[in-house]
């Protein structure tokens, strides 16, 4: 076998190794990432065997980072945006050297393993971001390449550049066929990131084929319209990957877009450049085949040869120097500028102003205001004392009220302000406020319509799943839309987003639940939550005494007499539902009203309070503007009724249109009236 030659191991500067050391390296994580997938007997191999040159190049000569400590502030991002190719990212931080063991890469896709089928953030050390759904991961890059120009905005000053690192994606030909990938990349040219490379592995196979079925456009014409700066090179020719990354490094007005030419398979004696190789093992024989052409035991499994047993360690103690390097300076800046620097560390540990609470108080009994304006005044008294709050809307503030006024708009070459114009991009919107909150240090909100949530609603999952405190304003929440009629009236989009795991939905019945909403989001750290807001005026409602709005659901006014029902309700309803029980006493029925803000915050407390809120025997009919399929969980076995709307709405003024569809106190509480006497 040919060796590898010896690789240096001086502390004192970064080393850069030589291409022969970069190809021999390439060639072990082909052989490896072939081993995972047929040891799992699932996965892809066709990326990893065709982009290891790139993550090479990427890994051991490019990327800034300590795999020592991969939660460095100063490192370099990079996302796998098509992340089925996962034993290719896996293999990379193995051999570099993070808590990556070669026992993971063995259990690659297995139950409880820390190598999953597609990389999780969360679960494998120097995972960036959970991809897996094509076309996120280069938006997550978009909002780590915002988030990185914002930080450097605040913090670096003259002579200390505490904030200076790259974000790398790699990414497909499924990722550049999918329509968020354009939205993230056009807003990506618009803002000039020029610390954005995203690399295109262009193998022109999908799983049903050659691209040419279905994809026969210029992706370079179509991102030097976005404003990219777009290089094309061979992705198999190291020093060419090199030579395009020091010149994308070089452009500092434009994000970079790499076209690597690449075959799917590289080194697979039959099966390179087929789409059969794109997500199915090789084989045992077309393994040997390989691994023979690369120079590699056929019959050796996970094979690192003993030239590169030292190869973790080198680049463990490399990236530790860069990193001492970069704590040297942040020490001489933190001296210099303390207050920066306690903001810093503040940011950086998630801390939430003590004073926070205040905007509780904000509103009382008798005012009457839309929660979206509500909301719009809360969110701007906390701005004021969360100087890491930022965020925008879907080209819809002044309809969502999120605009944090004086607070300047994030804009090419000026990254101070604290608003985004996101444009009319709600799925890019959604990925790149979960990039931003990812990179770390601010606190991020995105808004548009509730109805226009379906066009985010994967980037949604993936906040939820990824656990991140990501807050989603979504306004004008159900028919009292009126005019604009059924396809901007939500009808089930409440109830979808409660089907998400992780994701807290808060439907505020008044200002003062909605100032509650906002922090409790803020406090979350282990999740994102949905603001779901009217647009109508709603009053501020008498509450009674000791109502708790952490616990999800509370006593909202007591029944005068004996009870005899439960009116249960979210946002909008609940003073419709206080009305009906004026009208309900008035004919004799005792009912106390229940406000449930956040349904999965009410499930999660134990059956004792539940039952204090919703005592047992008693009927119950839960009111809301909505499909009513889910609210029949609520108290399983009891007497349920639901009033809602298992229709879409109608075009005309709201009062109009909720009078036509029912819900009125009258019509409310003759349905009640006729649900207790049939109990």
């Amino acid at each position: 076998m040919e060796r590898l030659p010896a690789i240096a191991t001086d502390r004192r500067q970064p080393t850069f190794m030589s291409n022969y050391d970069l190809q021999r390296i390439a060639h072990v994580i082909r052989g490896l990432s072939a081993d995972g997938v047929e040891k799992a007997n699932s996965g892809h191999p066709g990326m990893p065997l065709g982009c290891a040159e790139i993550g090479s190049v990427l890994f051991f000569d490019a990327l800034k980072h300590n795999p020592a400590n991969s939660k460095w502030p100063q490192r370099d991002r990079f996302i796998l945006s098509g992340g089925h190719g996962s034993m290719l990212l896996y293999s990379l931080l193995h051999l570099s050297g993070y808590d990556v063991t070669m026992d993971d890469l063995r259990s690659f896709r297995q139950v409880d393993s820390r190598t999953p089928g597609h990389p999780e953030y969360g679960d494998t050390d120097g995972v960036e971001t959970t991809t897996g759904p094509l076309g996120q991961g280069i938006a997550n890059a978009v909002g780590m390449a915002i988030a990185e120009r914002m930080a450097a905005a605040r913090f670096n000053r003259p002579g200390y550049e505490i904030v200076d690192n790259y974000t790398y994606a790699l990414a497909g030909d499924g990722c550049f066929m999918e329509g968020i990938s354009g939205e993230a990349s056009s807003l990506a040219g618009h803002l000039k990131l020029g610390k954005l490379i995203v690399i295109y592995d262009s193998n022109q196979i999908t799983i049903e084929g050659s691209t040419d079925i279905t994809f026969t456009e210029s992706v370079k014409d179509r991102y030097i319209a976005y404003g990219w700066h777009v290089q094309e090179i061979d992705g198999h020719d190291i020093t060419q990957i090199k030579d395009a990354i020091a010149q994308a490094k070089k452009v500092t007005d434009q994000p970079s877009l790499i076209v690597a030419k690449t075959s799917i398979a590289k080194g697979a004696p039959t099966k390179v450049g087929s789409a059969s190789s794109h997500g199915s093992p090789l084989g045992e024989e077309e393994i040997k085949g390989l691994k023979r052409n690369l120079g590699l035991p056929e019959d050796e499994k996970f094979f690192i040869p003993d030239e590169l047993q030292g190869l973790r360690e080198h680049m463990q103690k490399q990236g530790e120097a860069q990193e001492a390097e970069w704590s040297k300076l942040f020490a001489q800046w933190a001296e210099e500028y303390p207050d920066l620097a306690k903001q810093w560390n503040s940011w950086m540990a998630g801390e939430l102003p003590e004073d926070i609470d205040e905007v509780l108080t904000m509103f009382s009994p008798g005012q009457k205001l839309a929660t979206r304006a509500a909301s719009g005044k809360v969110l701007n008294a906390l701005a004021a004392k969360m100087p890491n709050l930022i965020g925008g809307s879907a080209d819809l503030a002044p309809s969502n009220n999120t605009y944090l006024e004086g607070m300047g708009n994030v804009r090419p070459g000026d990254f101070s302000g604290r608003n985004f114009n996101f444009g009319v991009r709600e799925h890019a919107m959604g990925a790149i406020v979960n990039g931003i909150q990812l990179y770390g240090g601010f606190r991020v909100f995105g808004a548009t319509f509730l109805v226009f949530s379906d066009y985010m609603r994967p980037a949604i999952r993936l906040s939820s799943l990824m656990k991140l405190p990501v807050v989603y304003v979504l306004t004008h929440d159900s028919i009292y839309v009126g005019e604009d009629g059924p396809t901007h009236q939500p009808i089930e989009h409440t109830e979808s987003l409660r089907l998400i795991p992780n994701l807290r939905v808060y439907r505020p019945a008044d200002a003062e639940e909605t100032a509650w909403a906002w922090v409790e989001a803020l406090k979350r750290n282990d999740g994102p939550s949905c603001l779901v807001l009217t647009r109508q005026g709603l009053p501020v409602m008498e509450k009674t005494a000791g109502w708790d709005f952490r616990k999800g659901g509370y006593v909202l006014s007591e029944a005068k007499g004996k009870l005899q029902l439960v009116l249960a309700a979210t946002g909008s309803e609940v003073s419709l539902a206080v009305e009906a029980a004026r009208l309900l006493e008035e004919q004799g029925v005792g009912v106390r009203v229940v406000s449930i803000p956040c349904a999965e915050t009410f499930y999660a407390q134990d059956a004792e309070y539940r039952s204090s809120v919703l005592p047992d025997g008693t009927a119950i009919m839960v009111v809301e503007a909505g499909v009513t399929r889910g609210w029949y969980s609520l108290k399983p076995g009891a007497k349920i009724a639901v009033y809602g709307i298992d229709r879409f709405g109608m075009s005309g003024p709201g009062e109009q249109v909720a009078a036509r569809l029912g819900l009125t106190p009258e019509a409310v509480a003759e349905h009640a009236l006729a649900f207790v006497r049939s109990n």
